[in-house]
């Protein structure tokens, strides 16, 4: 019998450096100390997942039920978005911030944002081009452009600069930058930029003839006395270098059904689509429709204001019993948008892998270490407040009782 060939000597080199997602990372640990867990009365509770847990609004479902039998709806649909999608977004950007947009040129549907943030590095990147990535930022950034020949340098977001880093003296002495990335509000922070931020950056964009990226899934993820974070697209100027994404996944629970869409510059956004029609096919028609309808009605609008309610009462649970446990909650920058904390390790441990899995294997708690978002997140780590109010009162009451205070 003939030996079968090494398949693993014909991956690409740049394919050879990839890293397994963190989240999935953790979901393997966690699967294997589950048994151990239960036994001793510590079931996994999973404060990691970046995504909502509750159930999308029941607009979205009754629309997306009853158009399933509509004559051609099973056919292919435009890569670009069927019409009724792209003026339906047009019009949730108008509303929401403002920005005109034209749906022949300047959108482009997504099969969620993070497959479109993927080909938008493709569409600008040669081998040894750098693009500027928030850190801490987002995981799936630095292995996107890797695996293209592509270098992601760093931009540190750091307490010291309120998250908001000198975008000029980050990318001083660097070569062949292409596109620099920016996320706010942020995953995993939750931090928000202010408006003369946001205008500072285009503008060094459009003095070096960068690309800017923005990555807006979070945009409207706020509550309390927070700002409506703003879209890039708002500030003047920004149109001539900035493409946006944008995300259905999480101000509407509908992170399996995989919508989004890409919006800014004619040009970014159409060498994203050219890209776009040879890799991939436009986003299942029903899908659309529902999209379409949520984006601009009544019951949308109110969900997001509803669900930024649950998450600012659930904030504010964790909030009390990790002050309660030593967290200097006062002295930290809490944010008001996202449904995450960035939090500091205790002090005992000297890094925040040792804490996220001590916590892990003695009280089945399932936290995110910093530098799973990069270099910068070293000393922290990150909770996701989407799980119900029960879960995170017993997350609160497990730390107290397995010993987990701050000091």
């Amino acid at each position: 019998m003939q030996a079968g060939i090494d398949i693993k000597s014909l991956y690409s080199d740049y394919v050879k450096t990839l890293e397994t997602y963190i989240m999935f990372r953790i979901a393997q640990r966690t699967a294997e100390l589950t048994p151990e867990l239960k036994a001793k009365n510590r079931a996994p509770i999973n404060l990691s997942i970046g995504a909502p847990t509750q159930p999308p609004p029941k607009l979205v479902v009754d629309v997306l039920a009853n158009c399933l039998n509509e004559p051609g709806i099973n056919t292919y649909s435009n890569p670009k978005g069927e019409a009724f999608f792209l003026e339906a977004v047009a019009e949730r950007m108008k509303k929401r911030f403002g920005v005109e947009l034209d749906t022949k040129t300047e959108i482009f549907s997504l099969i969620g944002s993070k497959e479109g943030l993927a080909h938008m590095f493709r569409c600008i990147t040669n081998p040894g081009d750098v693009i500027l990535i928030p850190d801490p930022g987002y995981a799936s950034y630095q292995e996107q452009i890797k695996v293209i020949g592509g270098r992601a340098v760093p931009i540190p977001l750091t307490y010291e600069n309120n998250f908001m880093p000198d975008i000029e003296k980050v990318a001083q002495g660097i070569d062949k930058i292409k596109a620099v990335v920016v996320n706010y509000p942020n995953n995993p922070l939750g931090a928000t930029a202010t408006r003369d931020y946001l205008k500072s950056v285009v503008e060094f964009c459009k003095k070096r003839n960068i690309l800017l990226i923005s990555d807006a899934a979070y945009a409207d993820m706020f509550f309390g006395e927070q700002e409506p974070p703003a879209s890039i697209l708002e500030f003047e100027g920004a149109k001539d270098v900035a493409i946006e994404f944008h995300s259905l996944s999480k101000p509407y629970s509908m992170t399996g059904w995989r919508m989004g869409w890409a919006c800014g510059n004619k040009d970014a956004v159409g060498i994203l689509g050219k890209l776009k029609s040879t890799v991939d096919t436009g986003i299942f028609k029903a899908l659309q429709k529902a999209g379409a309808a949520i984006l601009t009605s009544k019951e949308g609008d109110e969900y997001i204001v509803e669900s930024n309610k649950a998450f600012q009462k659930k904030q504010e649970i964790l909030l009390k019993g990790l002050k309660e446990l030593g967290w200097d909650i006062d002295n930290l920058i809490i944010p008001k948008a996202t449904f995450y904390l960035w939090l500091p390790i205790p002090p005992r441990y000297k890094t925040c892998e040792e804490f996220c899995n001590e916590l892990l294997e003695k009280s089945g708690i399932v936290v995110v270490p910093g530098t799973g978002f990069g270099k910068y997140g070293e000393g922290f780590f990150r909770i996701s407040i989407s799980p119900g109010e029960q879960a995170l009162y017993d997350v609160i009451d497990r730390m107290k009782q397995d010993g987990f205070y701050y000091s």
